[in-house]
């Protein structure tokens, strides 16, 4: 017999976690995209994104992040790591309105 577990939060078929990085320095779009690249580089991720004007990147992938790792990567590209939060992501689908 085969059993299927349902998830609560999906993304495809799979639990996804949504992690928010504080990273401080960053002024323009090729400043988000250093970012982007460095931790796509460094992590298998589905989607990260980075803004300038919130201080932000917001990073989402199947397992939970080294936190140890993602201070490194982000040192590495000169901008200062602020506050490291992750919590379950949902993907907001177009019928998920009311939901």
């Amino acid at each position: 017999m085969i059993q299927i577990r349902i998830k609560n939060e999906i993304y495809g078929g799979i639990e996804m976690i949504k992690t928010t990085l504080e990273v401080k320095g960053m002024a323009c779009g090729m400043c988000e995209n250093h970012v982007n690249e460095a931790i796509r580089n460094a992590f298998a991720v589905k989607k990260v994104t980075s803004s300038h004007a919130k201080n932000q990147t917001e990073i989402i992938s199947e397992e939970p992040l080294d936190e140890e790792k993602i201070k490194s990567v982000i040192a590495e590209t000169g901008y200062e790591l602020g506050a490291i939060t992750s919590e379950p992501y949902q993907k907001k689908g177009l019928f998920s309105f009311g939901k």
